[in-house]
């Protein structure tokens, strides 16, 4: 009994189950031969995947009488340009109308506004998006039991973590080290901090970081921290008896060491049965995947999908970084039968490398090849070759982990409307020379840093990329659309290392659209703007491949 009681102080077990103290102190170390049996209840408390198969259904009062249910807040995390409520496991809140976000201004003072959006998720927690409140001020709902929280700041927190049982290591991802771009961190700067209670350092368990690079940190997971969680995987997810749940965060080591607050519940990576065996590679469920990041696109998205779709693309990872504009209503349109659609979301500003790192991750199981691009590019085969053609071809070449693709980009083709009819018919005119390339890589072959910039990852020593030539596949991006959408570039990009375009910083970057200074006003040529090269490739295969013959409709 002595025994479980120090493991229950300690945070690590319930003391309702019996726990067999490890006594080879070999064994914190990486065992590859050991593979706990990792379930999930949902995934972290800061992601959660809203797959095509199950929508969450919104609780909802229809009038007078109405019992609103009461809610109980987990986290709150202040960004930018709103406070994000995170809400316990169970929690279900009624329509946006029929409850408020409250701030504490003082003892008797409170602030009342209305939520900006909410987002029912599958077996788990709510979220709610409130309006900025004053600064340093607690915040909490009118149907909350939970008592008023001062939101954690989003630029020095720890926001999501995933365990990697193939080499059981904790991958964190973290605001707030500064780690410099496109570079490998010394690691044995840091250590990663697991427990429930990560202010107290007596009741924690650490750990040696083994790669510490942009925002992500890999690092060993405990032997202890391993059984803890295999002791408790569903059983109310990660939770004690008390209902905390195991944390983990970053700890930088020597004189002034401090610990990064944290909301990142480790969360186990999916696992998938693989298919047959080639002679170089397993098969996977999936050939070919795609990984976006996007913010406020629905109106562009069918296009995006069943374009891709046609020419072979059968898994969709999409990153939803807090769109408002009815993307589920979308998503919610298309056939999950036809259509392998996962929406993640991923609430975190300027982190689109972490998020690629994390999709990487998540997609390695299930998908031989995964294709980063953003929801304006498509790709395109001007010969004959099909992108299945193209996959085949590189498969057979086990020291091949990425292949790199030209990238046109398409300017506003005279339009000063949004085509009716989808951008890869509304947009025929580009720049002459292509301005970059984007990738398709092998998840399996990605380096264990997963150092990625501008969709490119750094790959595992011995593997190299391939340059497909632009007479076999390449990207049409239309980077420079009619005023109306361009314009939004401005609001902010999803990039951890570009400058927002209304900020003076970096103005003659490469990432902004030359001549345009910071302010989104529109020039007087914009329709004119960016056209070299009529180039009709990509529209002429749409309208042969997807035009109804009885409508002249295409399907988006």
């Amino acid at each position: 009994m002595a025994m479980e009681s120090h493991a229950a102080a300690f945070g690590l077990i319930d003391p309702r189950i019996e726990y067999k103290r490890l006594t080879s102190s070999h064994e914190e170390c990486l065992c590859s031969s050991f593979r706990p049996v990792l379930m999930t209840a949902w995934p972290s408390a800061t992601l959660n995947a809203l797959s095509s198969e199950r929508r969450a259904q919104q609780a909802g009062g229809d009038g007078a009488g109405t019992i609103l249910p009461s809610v109980q807040i987990r986290h709150a995390v202040a960004l930018p340009d709103h406070v994000l409520f995170i809400l316990r496991d169970g929690s279900l809140l009624p329509a946006s109308g029929e409850f408020e976000c409250l701030y504490s201004v003082s003892n008797s003072t409170q602030l009342r506004r209305p939520p900006l959006s909410v987002a029912a998720l599958p077996d788990g927690p709510s979220v709610v998006h409130c309006p900025v409140g004053p600064s340093e001020v607690a915040v909490s709902l009118s149907l909350a039991q939970s008592p008023p929280m001062t939101p954690l700041q989003w630029d020095q927190l720890v926001y999501t973590a995933l365990l990697d049982t193939r080499d059981n290591s904790t991958i964190v991802f973290a605001k707030g080290m500064n780690l410099r771009p496109g570079r490998l961190g010394v690691p044995s700067r840091y250590e990663c901090v697991f427990g429930r209670d990560l202010s107290k350092p007596k009741f924690v368990v650490t750990s040696p970081v083994i790669s510490a690079a942009q925002e992500t940190f890999r690092c060993v997971t405990p032997v202890r921290v391993r059984r803890y969680l295999r002791m408790t995987a569903g059983r109310n997810n990660n939770r004690n008896s008390d209902g905390k749940p195991m944390l983990v965060s970053i700890r930088t080591k020597g004189r002034g060491s401090s610990t990064l607050p944290s909301i990142a519940e480790p969360e186990p990576l999916p696992r998938y049965t693989r298919h047959r065996r080639t002679r170089h590679w397993q098969q996977k469920a999936h050939s070919m995947c795609v990984c976006t990041m996007l913010r406020n696109q629905a109106r562009f998205l069918r296009e995006w999908i069943i374009y891709h779709s046609h020419i072979g693309v059968q898994r969709w990872f999409i990153y939803d970084n807090n769109s408002d504009d009815g993307i589920e209503q979308v998503l919610n349109t298309m056939d999950p039968s036809e259509y392998n659609v996962t929406r993640y979301l991923w609430p975190w500003m300027k982190s689109q490398e972490a998020g690629f790192a994390h999709c990487a991750l998540r997609a390695r199981e299930s998908c031989e090849w995964v294709g980063f691009i953003d929801i304006d590019e498509f790709l395109h085969f001007p010969g004959n070759q099909t992108l299945q053609d193209v996959l085949r071809n590189y498969s057979s070449r086990p020291r091949v982990g990425e292949l790199r693709t030209a990238c046109h980009s398409f300017g506003p083709s005279g339009q000063t409307t949004i085509p009716k009819k989808g951008v890869t018919t509304g947009y025929t005119c580009r720049l002459a020379a292509p301005e970059r390339h984007k990738s398709i890589v092998r998840p399996d072959a990605l380096n264990p840093s997963l150092i990625n910039v501008v969709h490119h990852f750094h790959l595992k020593e011995g593997m190299k990329y391939a340059n497909v030539g632009q007479g076999v596949m390449l990207i049409n991006h239309y980077k420079y659309q009619v005023w109306e959408v361009f314009k939004d570039k401005f609001s902010g990009r999803v990039a951890t290392y570009v400058a927002d375009w209304q900020d003076e910083e970096n103005v003659g970057s490469r990432d902004r659209a030359p001549g345009l200074g910071t302010k989104p006003v529109e020039p007087e040529d914009w329709p004119s703007r960016f056209c070299e090269v009529y180039d009709t490739g990509l529209k002429d295969f749409v309208h042969r491949e997807f035009t109804d013959p009885r409508t002249g409709n295409l399907p988006w």
